[in-house]
Parts: structure tokens; C-alpha cells; sequence
């Protein structure tokens, strides 16, 4: 189990690593994650909900994603609660001291699917939450100790050295862990070490002096960590593209309001590892950019609530002079609801019952419904007479005039979950579009990582088509994965590593 002293140490990363390291020695590789609480979620072949690290890591693996590598999925929403996840199916809403008391109700189904992954695989590997020092959270746990011990399974320390005091933060996990806990720790890895690895070998012996653990090794900081599809918003934050195309005209400037509760922000991937795209991730306080070329509406978990964030910010007047200007929009999901004339919450899915009036640049209207659509699809975009791929995941069903001209037509043989699920064969239109195509919605994720469509779009806004085709997305991600198991393998004591998982917890 890779554990961290903190969040954003680089667990993720670190087993995506760890995974294709020994998936390309032979190993039959899984990978688990306990607890997750992300609203960047990923769609199982099966129709289950995991989240989106969980699916890059089966993938480093070389492994379909399944329900049982995150069993526990916390998505936050707009009042303090959020939306629960059990193997895959949504269970309902809680909050945040409701949890607390679930946990060990929970914890059966963590073990099960642990022990089905576990059943017919070499090795399993486990990424921990958050940190194993959080003391406060310690009864009940079952995303760190709690389940290690519960499920018997050794323990690595993840510590980066990037933020500074990374001996000070194994040494201080150490000291408030009981005995027990300290005594299932097999030893330490030093992550996103830049320089000169040879400078922190006292740092290494002083870690080891303190605490009796072992270092498997120093992974320095990667490059290629950036073209990997963002955990979460926070990611795209430290990966915005250059200023200028390669010819040395201005970049292509797509903006993106941040909505409070944005999903699905690896949406935004493929275009910001675009060469002379800038993705610009627009906070609160800032005015969309008047000189952007396409605005994106992005996913979230709660529409009404982001879009009256939204409109709190003056984004909505920013979208609307952009519009006026001729200049694209497209929303994905959530943004897509929010271009329509109105969103209807009659069951009070997201908060109080009503209905809000929406941005009104496509005329379409959307109910929302508590039965959520899970489904991997793929079909063409006409416009652009273009294959794209992704998947479903929303609430609601938006219908209006401009369905018309859908943006999608999809393949009817998707294997989606929930109210459409089962449909019947047969292309099926996705989305909408205004008569001249300059307003588009869909609730399709996932589709800028198409590289025909991505080079289609860009290059009406234009960027020259054939850079952007030269571009391969999917490709770009596999060349990463094998770049950081390479670097793993390399960088740290691989075989040390496996001979601490096996021994007995």
C-alpha cells in the first residue's frame, strides 16, 4: 500500500508507475484504491463509476478499469454533502459527519472488493488517501492504517520533497503513528527530488536514523508526469501550454471558467498538450479573456449551484459578448445544461426544488432526473464529419428545438446504465447546436482527446490542421506511462519493493 504524508505527494502517479514498471516485467498488476472523494470520475466497461486516477492506473496496468479498484467514491456537491459511491453505483447523498459514522458500515464492501481483485493477481497496489497522520480521522479509517491493518497489507511512506520539510513530514508521521502502524511500514520513497539526487543522502540516513525504515530510493521530478490526464483541477493549474504556436503566431487561447465544483477536468487534456494552445483555467476574480478564441463550459457536479457562481463572477455577461462577437462556445455535461433556456430540479436532486432560467444560448430545457446515465459511447461528429469516443455520466434529459441539429450522432449499441440504457440499435443523436454551429452542447466526455475532432475544431479556429493531427493524444499518453515506469524502475529499488509486498503484513 503506497501511503503519503500529505495529499498531492504523488500516490497516484506513483502506483500508475509502479503498475506499468511491472506489467512490462510480466506481472499481472492491479490497481485499488479504498476511499476516493473526486468529482474527475471515470466509466467501467461494466457501467460502474471509479475514480479517474483508478482508471490511468488499470491502464499503466494494462488492465480494463472495474468497479472493485475504488469501491468508495465521494463526489462533493453544492451544500456540504456529497453524492456516495459504492462499487460502482451511486447509494445516495450524505454529509460530511454522516460519513464518519458510515465508515465502518463501509468497510465489508472495501474488503470484498479488494479480495476479488486480490483473488487472480500477482500483485496488488494500494493507494492511501489524504495521510496516515490525520489522527482525527483515524477511527473508523478505512482509506490509510485502517484498512492496511484490516486487510493485512504492508505499508510504503510517499514523502515530496518538492514543498520543502520532507524529512521533518516522514519523520513527524512516524512519531504519531502507534506502534503497530510504524512496525507495517516496510520503508520510504522521496518523490519529485530536482537536482542532484546525490545531495540528499544525509537526508536519507537522518530518515532512516529516526524512524528505523529503509529508503527504496529518490524519484526525481518528471517531466512527462504532465502529460498524464489531470487528477484534478489542481493539475491543470501547474500545466498551462505555451504562449505562442510553433510558427510563432499568438496561441490559441480556449477559456475556461473554474467552476466551484468543475468535473471531469481531464476533459480538458487533450487540448492544453496541444502545441500553441493555451487552456486558460479562469478563477474567481478574473474576467473570462476577451481575446480568448473558443470558451469551454466544463462539467461539474452541481449545475445550479456552478451556474449561479457562475453568475456571480459576471461569467455569464463575459459568455454572452463572446457570443456576440462570433466566436464559438461549447459546454460539456453541466456547461451544456447551463446554455439552455432553462434547468428544472423538481425533486430537489441538487437542492431546493425549482427551476432557473439558463444562459439561453441554445434553446433546449433540461430536467433533471435522479437516474444517473453511465455509459461509454462512441459515434461522429457531423459538423465536423469526425469519429469521436468517451462517455455518458449525468443526470437529467434535455430536449428543445436545437436537438435538432445534435452535435453528436452515437453509436446505439453503448452499453450505458440508467434510464436510456438499452435503447435499441441504431445511431442516436447527442446535444445540440445553433443553426450557424457556434453554440454546441453535448454530454459527451472525453471527446477532445479524439484527434480528428480536436483537429478539426482547432483548425477552424486556426491553428494549422496538420500540427494539431500530428498531435496524438492516446498515443501521447502512452508514451508518458512508459516514460515514468522506465523512471520508477530506474529510480527506485523495484525488487526491494515487490519483496516488501510479499512479505506478510
Amino acid at each position: 500500500m503506497i501511503q503519503g504524508t500529505g495529499s498531492d505527494v504523488g500516490k497516484s502517479v506513483l502506483v500508475a508507475g509502479l503498475g506499468r514498471a511491472l506489467a512490462r516485467r510480466g506481472w499481472t498488476v492491479r490497481p485499488f484504491k479504498p476511499q476516493n472523494m473526486s468529482n474527475n470520475a471515470a466509466v467501467t466497461p461494466e457501467g460502474g463509476e471509479i475514480g479517474r486516477a483508478q482508471a490511468l492506473q488499470a491502464r499503466a496496468c494494462g488492465v480494463p478499469p472495474n468497479a472493485d479498484m475504488n469501491p468508495v467514491l465521494l463526489k462533493p456537491e453544492s451544500d456540504g454533502t456529497a453524492q456516495l459511491v459504492v462499487q460502482g453505483r451511486v447509494r445516495g447523498r450524505i454529509g460530511g459527519r454522516g460519513y464518519q459514522d458510515l465508515k465502518p458500515i463501509l468497510l465489508p464492501a472495501v474488503l470484498e472488493s479488494f479480495r476479488r481483485l486480490a483473488a487472480d493477481t500477482d500483485l496488488v497496489l494500494v493507494e492511501g488517501a489524504g495521510s496516515p497522520a490525520e489522527l482525527n480521522l483515524r477511527v473508523g479509517d478505512i482509506a490509510n492504517m485502517g484498512f492496511a491493518e484490516a486487510a493485512g497489507v504492508p505499508v510504503v511512506l510517499v514523502g515530496d520533497i518538492d514543498r520543502g520539510g520532507v524529512i521533518a513530514s516522514l519523520v513527524g508521521t512516524h512519531a504519531v503513528l502507534t506502534p503497530a502502524e510504524r512496525a507495517r511500514v516496510r520503508g520510504f520513497v522521496v518523490n519529485r527530488f530536482r537536482g542532484d539526487v546525490s545531495l540528499f543522502d544525509g537526508g536519507t540516513t537522518a530518515i532512516t536514523a529516526h524512524t528505523g525504515w529503509p529508503g527504496f530510493g529518490i524519484l526525481p521530478h518528471l517531466a512527462c508526469v504532465a502529460r498524464l490526464p489531470a487528477e484534478d483541477s489542481a493539475g491543470l493549474d501547474r500545466a498551462m501550454t505555451a504562449a505562442r504556436r510553433p510558427d510563432g503566431a499568438p496561441a490559441l487561447m480556449i477559456a475556461v471558467p473554474r467552476l466551484a465544483r468543475i468535473a471531469n477536468v481531464d476533459d480538458l487534456d487533450p487540448l492544453r498538450a496541444t502545441p500553441g494552445v493555451t487552456v486558460d483555467l479562469v478563477g474567481p476574480g478574473r474576467p473570462l479573456p476577451a481575446r480568448a478564441d473558443l470558451i469551454v463550459l466544463p462539467g461539474t457536479k452541481a449545475t445550479v449551484a456552478d451556474l449561479a457562481g457562475l453568475r456571480a463572477e459576471g461569467w455569464d455577461i463575459d459568455i454572452l459578448a463572446h457570443r456576440r462577437q462570433g466566436k464559438p462556445v461549447i459546454g460539456i455535461c453541466g456547461g451544456y445544461q447551463m446554455l439552455g433556456r432553462t434547468i428544472a430540479d423538481p425533486e430537489g436532486i441538487e437542492g431546493p426544488a425549482g427551476t432557473v432560467s439558463g444562459l439561453g444560448l441554445l434553446a433546449v430545457d433540461t430536467v433533471l432526473t435522479p437516474d444517473k446515465r453511465l455509459a461509454a459511447v462512441s459515434g461522429r461528429c457531423p459538423h465536423l464529419d469526425a469519429p469521436v469516443s468517451g462517455y455518458e455520466m449525468h443526470l437529467g434529459v434535455t430536449t428543445g428545438p436545437d436537438t435538432a441539429r445534435p452535435f453528436l450522432m452515437l453509436d446505439g449499441d453503448d452499453q450505458g446504465t440508467g434510464t436510456d440504457a438499452g435503447a435499441g440499435s441504431g445511431a442516436r443523436p447527442d446535444g445540440a447546436s445553433t443553426p450557424d454551429h457556434l453554440v454546441r452542447g453535448s454530454y459527451v466526455h472525453g471527446l477532445f482527446a479524439a484527434d480528428r475532432f480536436r483537429a478539426g475544431l482547432l483548425a477552424a479556429l486556426g491553428a494549422p490542421a496538420a500540427a494539431v493531427a500530428a498531435a496524438g493524444y492516446e498515443s501521447g499518453v502512452e508514451d508518458a506511462l512508459d516514460a515514468l515506469g522506465a523512471a520508477v524502475a530506474h529510480h527506485l529499488d523495484l525488487d526491494g519493493l515487490v519483496a516488501a509486498a510479499a512479505q506478510p503484513g
